[in-house]
């Protein structure tokens, strides 16, 4: 599935008792009435709430997502980190709407879009908000874009579906939004083709794909993966200016902590399908809850630290067909006792605006568990 083919020209799957052309399923409907795009009582753009997917393999079920809540203001980042294979991206798709249905199901929980539930909408309504209310940057720009069609056909693709603009307006569009993300000689450069890029301008392209209908939210997975130090920190710049610019909100998914630390509000670390920590950037950098995140930030290269051998965290994160009983992260854990191989911890509250999915988060948060 290519870039545009999000929200636009995707076919939807037929569904039972969906689909039958009634006014309910018409996505103009959702103007007025409940269901209709206002704004949330709690202040909120996004609301994910216990939210859990599920992979039906023939290996057996691959819990991917167990449980995830999170919300999400205008204006605001929220940078999702954690290990490949936690459920960042999963997460993601759920929230877009774009799971490939089997073997991926979302058995539970709501994603609510200024107070709509989005999974309880039928397909035709569904795709009025994915693309023009959120869109998504996929992580590898080269195979999300199709290679057959210019990078101003498929920007403007966007404009054509779901504005009905002709080719011509379509096309000063995607010049547009080119000079928007700063694409030198835009107009000189609409009729080329994603291979005649670099990796950061076809990521940049991908980013102008995502802008086209003046979204509310973007989710960016990994959109710094493969690209170099300076091309990564020229992205990120972008997609703070565009924030900054139109106050929407950004969900930004990644691995890399350094990343992050510039540019995140608050962060959710996931690990085996659940969150385990969610804290202000500058809160959970100073002072971890989670003994996992303090592993992840102990493996961040530092320059005070040059010529030392780099931290790693021993072992692997677990089969989500076979997730360990009590804490999952508990065959990894340097502080693991008998209490973590026996019971899931909850996510407590740790202060306001911090949480904690451990036994031990105060013993982890003020330092007692490292000197043991």
């Amino acid at each position: 599935m290519t870039q545009t083919e999000i929200g636009t020209s995707q076919k939807p799957r037929h569904r039972k008792g969906v689909d039958d052309g009634s006014p309910q399923d018409d996505p103009r409907s959702l103007q007025d009435g409940p269901g209709s795009l206002q704004d949330s009582p709690s202040g909120t753009v996004l609301e994910v709430e216990n939210l859990h997917v599920e992979f039906r393999t023939r290996d057996g079920v691959a819990k991917a997502v167990n449980g995830v809540s999170f919300d999400l203001r205008p204006g605001e980042t929220l940078a999702v980190l954690g290990e490949s294979g936690s459920g960042k991206s999963v997460t993601a798709q759920a929230i877009m709407g774009i799971l490939d249905t089997p073997p991926g199901f979302v058995t539970q929980g709501s994603v609510r879009f200024r107070g709509t539930d989005l999974l309880t909408l039928p397909e035709k309504a569904r795709r009025r908000y994915r693309g023009e209310k959120i869109a998504m940057i996929f992580q590898d720009a080269l195979s999300s874009l199709n290679p057959v069609y210019s990078v101003g056909f498929q920007i403007g693709e966007m404009f054509r579906v779901h504005r009905g603009a002709s080719r011509a307006d379509a096309k000063e569009k995607a010049i547009e939004l080119m000079d928007r993300v700063h694409i030198p000689a835009a107009r000189q450069r609409v009729s080329d083709y994603p291979h005649q890029f670099s990796g950061g301008m076809r990521q940049r392209i991908m980013i102008a794909i995502a802008l086209a209908l003046d979204p509310e939210i973007i989710i960016a997975d990994e959109p710094t993966t493969a690209l170099d130090v300076t091309v990564q920190a020229q992205v990120m710049q972008l997609l703070a200016d565009l924030q900054a610019e139109s106050q929407m909100g950004l969900i930004l998914i990644t691995h890399d902590l350094g990343v992050v630390a510039d540019v995140a509000d608050k962060i959710a670390v996931m690990y085996a399908g659940r969150l385990i920590e969610q804290a202000p950037v500058l809160d959970l950098y100073a002072s971890p809850a989670h003994p996992y995140t303090e592993r992840l930030l102990a493996a961040i290269p530092r320059v005070d630290l040059k010529g030392q051998e780099l931290y790693t965290i021993k072992g692997i994160p677990p089969n989500l067909t076979d997730i360990p009983a009590g804490c999952a992260f508990h065959p990894r854990c340097p502080y693991a006792q008998a209490i973590c191989q026996e019971q899931v911890p909850a996510l407590d509250d740790v202060s306001d605006g911090r949480r904690s999915a451990c036994h031990f988060w105060k013993e982890t948060l003020d330092g007692t568990l490292a000197n043991r």
